[in-house]
């Protein structure tokens, strides 16, 4: 008789298996669609083995958020100020397309989680090493706002999937009967060099809009260090 092969057995439930499974299941189905019913069915237990890791939904959201910023690649050892605030960026950037959902969560956090914590410390660091002073790093990070871990909130941006979150705005084509009214749109609608890629489809270069727009920050953030800029000169010539 043929000996039965033994079931493998089963990976013990954790909080880290847990939020990683949710993560996953994000990635495939949306947030939306994620509920704990769902994630317990993915894992192979009943919901309630869940609330033994999580205590709701709102905190497996926040361990979700942990997991993605986790993601993102540490500063490089060595860099100068401005190098490594932009690879850090850059990084963030990169870890929340690889989740489309993220930026909409981190959005509808009511405070930062301790990774977010975290990784903003990092950035200001980075700032106050490279020579910033306290109010300048509290202006500059004011500036960069939610670009710090790679994206942003753009005007006019309609689009209900939370990969538009992660990108620039494109000039909206002009109808023809409009062409006359709004010249410059349509001139700039039609000049602009678009990507097939983009995530909003026949738009502009997500990422090198991101990046331009970053590197523009990061040079005026280093003329106003070297010029020993202060809030309170700016606010007597005001």
């Amino acid at each position: 008789m043929a000996q039965q092969t033994e079931a493998a057995p089963r990976a013990p439930l954790s909080r880290d298996r847990v939020l990683h499974a949710a993560v996953a299941l994000a990635d495939g189905i949306g947030i939306e669609a994620l509920s704990m019913r769902k994630l317990a069915q993915e894992l192979g237990v009943v919901p309630m083995a869940l609330y033994k890791h999580v205590a709701n939904k709102e905190q497996l959201l926040d361990g979700m958020v942990e997991v993605v910023v986790g993601g993102i690649d540490p500063p490089a050892p060595g860099s100068d100020w401005q190098s490594a605030v932009r690879q850090r960026i850059l990084s963030a950037r990169q870890a929340l397309l690889g989740h489309p959902w993220a930026a909409q969560v981190i959005r509808s956090r009511t405070g930062p989680t301790p990774a977010v914590l975290a990784y903003t410390d990092s950035v200001i660091g980075m700032f106050r090493t490279g020579g910033f002073s306290v109010d300048l790093t509290h202006h500059v990070m004011h500036a960069l706002g939610s670009r710090m871990l790679g994206f942003t909130q753009e005007l006019f941006d309609a689009s209900p999937s939370p990969a538009a979150q992660t990108r620039a705005p494109a000039p909206a084509p002009a109808p023809a009967q409009d062409a006359g009214a709004y010249p410059y749109v349509m001139e700039l609608a039609m000049a602009a060099t678009h990507d097939g890629d983009s995530v909003v489809g026949q738009g502009c270069d997500d990422q090198f809009e991101f990046e331009f727009a970053l590197d523009l920050l990061l040079d005026g953030f280093e003329r106003l260090r070297q010029q020993g800029w202060t809030s309170g000169d700016r606010r007597r010539r005001s």
